[in-house]
């Protein structure tokens, strides 16, 4: 919880704010490959996650999974079709190693915002600045720019995550990947 409070802090919460954030959620400790989010369901909770790794995934009718997101470390994840339409979620959420996470009621997150509460709009400018972080990443670099990028801010990762998993958070195939890591090493 200490990291939870120093990230809120970090992120330019309030003291009230931090406390009401304590008071509505709920620690959760889950295993590897728990679903957190079935694709199709309508979402209950946002999360923020502690410790561990989290993926999301569009999975086919014909049995294809294309990655979405991955998270670890001190990340919220919001389903943001289910906070604001209420709509089932397009994609699956699961953890790819124990998890430690914070739930947080969506029906709070929805009440927050027909409040206009300064909360809510921090916990969505928050997502919204990982977001367009993520897509100037895809968009500005090539594939081997991403992948150094990759190996010099996240090098736990290397460690934790299957090339076909980096392949995905890279945007590129396992092909391309292994090429790349090839080319990095001669």
């Amino acid at each position: 919880m200490e990291d939870f409070n120093r990230q809120l802090v970090e992120s330019g919460f309030t003291e009230p704010e931090i406390q009401q954030l304590l008071e509505v959620t709920q620690l959760l400790e889950l295993p590897t490959r728990h679903v957190l989010l079935k694709q199709g369901e309508v979402a209950q909770h946002i999360f923020f996650l502690n410790q561990g790794l989290c993926h999301s995934a569009y999975l086919t009718e014909n049995g294809k999974e294309f990655s979405k997101e991955f998270y670890w470390h001190q990340e919220w994840i919001i389903g943001f079709e289910s906070l604001i339409n209420q709509r089932p979620s397009p994609y699956m959420l699961e953890s790819l190693t124990p998890c430690s996470i914070l739930t947080l009621p969506i029906e709070i997150l929805r009440e927050w915002r027909i409040q206009k509460r300064d909360i809510y709009l921090k916990l969505i400018e928050r997502q919204l600045m990982h977001k367009e972080n993520k897509e100037r990443f895809m968009l500005l670099y090539s594939p081997e720019q991403r992948y150094d990028l990759f190996c010099q801010h996240y090098p736990e990762l290397l460690e934790r995550l299957n090339d076909y998993q980096i392949a995905a958070y890279l945007g590129i195939t396992p092909i391309s990947l292994s090429r790349i890591k090839k080319r990095s090493q001669n």
